[in-house]
């Protein structure tokens, strides 16, 4: 064999050595590339990351979930304090304008007896200075609780509401629409447009 077939020979084996080579490599290439994408369970890197995903997603749903109640806790507690902020503050109202309904209460029986003396000294003629001195404390007693939101009730005329009056008595009278009130046996007051003593009366048939 010549010299030339030889190296043509070894020229040969030398380039399938390479391929072969070569081959081998890009095997391992694969290989290693093929264990790039697993874990070590042996599971895929990408089912992994959607397996991720969707634990995400429900986390987030959780936490939604989470705000929403909150935020209608948050609601409720805002409403009830606003209802109870009004009820406050209508409680202070009342309390300062019906107050003092307790003692003028106790009081209108005292003022029943003054304008009973200003009856009795009206039919007295020598007691004149007597009447004045009754009528000037009447007068005084009276505005003050005027000022204080005390308002008598005016009936006598009027037609009969049983939430400002007391029938304690009915008459038949012709000449007096039915209903009616023809007399008047006790005032009656509001404080602040509350009735706090109904007038007591004498009702038409």
């Amino acid at each position: 064999m010549s010299l030339d077939k030889e190296k043509d020979i070894l020229e040969n084996l030398d380039e399938e050595n390479k391929e072969n080579q070569n081959n081998s490599i890009d095997s391992e290439t694969d290989e290693r590339e093929t264990e790039k994408v697993k874990n070590e369970d042996g599971n895929c890197i990408g089912c992994q990351e959607r397996e991720d995903n969707k634990d995400e997603s429900e986390e987030i749903e959780k936490y939604k979930k989470e705000i929403e109640e909150y935020k209608n806790k948050y609601l409720r507690i805002t409403a009830d304090f606003q209802n109870f902020k009004r009820r406050v503050e209508k409680e202070k109202s009342d309390l300062y304008k019906y107050g003092s309904e307790k003692i003028i209460v106790d009081i209108l029986p005292i003022l029943d007896n003054l304008e009973r003396a200003l009856q009795s000294a009206e039919d007295a003629e020598d007691n004149k200075g007597l009447r004045d001195g009754i009528e000037m404390v009447y007068k005084q007693f009276k505005d003050v609780l005027q000022k204080h939101g005390l308002e008598e009730i005016d009936c006598l005329g009027k037609e009969f509401d049983p939430n400002c009056h007391h029938a304690i008595m009915q008459e038949e009278c012709e000449d007096k629409q039915s209903n009616s009130i023809i007399e008047v046996f006790q005032k009656g007051y509001k404080l602040n447009s509350k009735v706090i003593r109904p007038s007591l009366v004498k009702v038409a048939k």
